[in-house]
């Protein structure tokens, strides 16, 4: 099998000044996941590697750069899943970690359960030697900046809501095996506690050797009103690509709920899909030694992955 990995940067609306972040952002995750599959290794180590470096990167609403809560802190939720056998680890609410990403992983390979949430997430972290990263450190600008824009009486959340950022990989390495992972900082002045889609298994993320992974992004409280990751690798059970699967469950979305989002799927052949229903969305994917990528609808560009990395060293 010819590993494949597909990653995401959230759908939305991305501002035009945001955009050569984003790009980079996506196609720096990516290649990194595809060197971890190159070198033979899983499809597990690959997904968290590409959303690790995306919760690193201020660009994206994940680890560094989330945005905030009611009262002005960082809350994050990510969830992981391995196809092979089905685990998954997931945390929800969680405050002052880097990596959530890291923190699902250790749910997932360290405990019976599969998820934990808030005071529970963070005293198992600090019991897995997990460094506690003081609040503020994970605060941008731009997520202040944000959420005091929302706390005027005459400011609509709702419109900056569009620019959502949350990341999320799919991959299949070369035994065939599939996983998926999604982090997020979930959306700008929620109340305090509120957990979207992201740690919600079948409706952030799915992942099954049976059919294949897909990780997803949007309006969290839609994602699970139709659960839409688990919807898509449905409709690829039925015999629909991975293109078809994620454009119809999208339009489910849409016309029941009138939910707007987006999603990266993989199947268990290695074909994949980037599609969304929002104005953009920012994805990356490598096979075959060759990087495709975009943010708008029908764009694609193409780069073999040699020549992305060198561009990639010399800083994008």
């Amino acid at each position: 099998m010819k590993p494949v990995i597909v990653v995401h940067g959230g759908a939305g609306r991305i501002f035009k000044e945001r955009e050569e972040g984003s790009r980079a952002g996506v196609v720096r995750a990516a290649l990194r996941g595809y060197g971890i599959l190159k070198q033979g290794g899983s499809a597990l180590d690959a997904v968290e590697e590409a959303v690790r470096s995306m919760e690193d990167d201020p660009h994206f609403n994940a680890g560094c750069g989330s945005v905030l809560n009611e009262k002005g802190e960082v809350e994050m939720d990510a969830i992981i899943m391995d196809g092979k056998n089905l685990d998954s680890g997931a945390v929800s609410a969680v405050k002052c970690i880097a990596n959530p990403i890291k923190l699902a992983r250790l749910v997932m390979e360290k405990t019976k359960h599969m998820l934990l949430t808030d005071r529970g997430a963070h005293l198992f972290a600090l019991g897995m030697g997990i460094p506690e990263t003081p609040g503020e450190k994970l605060i941008t600008e731009r997520s202040r900046d944000r959420w005091k824009k929302n706390l005027e009486p005459d400011s609509n959340p709702e419109e900056f809501q569009k620019d959502l950022g949350t990341v999320g990989a799919v991959a299949i390495d070369s035994e065939g095996n599939v996983a998926c992972a999604t982090s997020t900082g979930g959306l700008s002045n929620k109340l305090i506690g509120r957990v979207g889609d992201t740690a919600c298994i079948g409706s952030g993320g799915y992942a099954d050797n049976c059919s294949g992974a897909a990780s997803t992004t949007g309006h969290g409280e839609s994602i699970m009103k139709v659960v839409l990751a688990r919807l898509i690798l449905y409709h690829m059970e039925q015999g629909m690509t991975p293109e078809m699967a994620a454009d119809t469950a999208l339009d489910y979305m849409k016309t029941r709920v009138g939910g707007l989002g987006g999603v990266i799927v993989v199947n268990n052949s290695g074909e994949w899909a980037a599609r969304f229903s929002t104005k953009q969305m920012s994805w990356a994917t490598v096979k075959e030694n060759q990087l495709h990528y975009g943010i708008y609808a029908g764009e694609r560009q193409t780069k073999s992955v040699d020549e992305a990395l060198t561009s990639e060293s010399e800083g994008f």
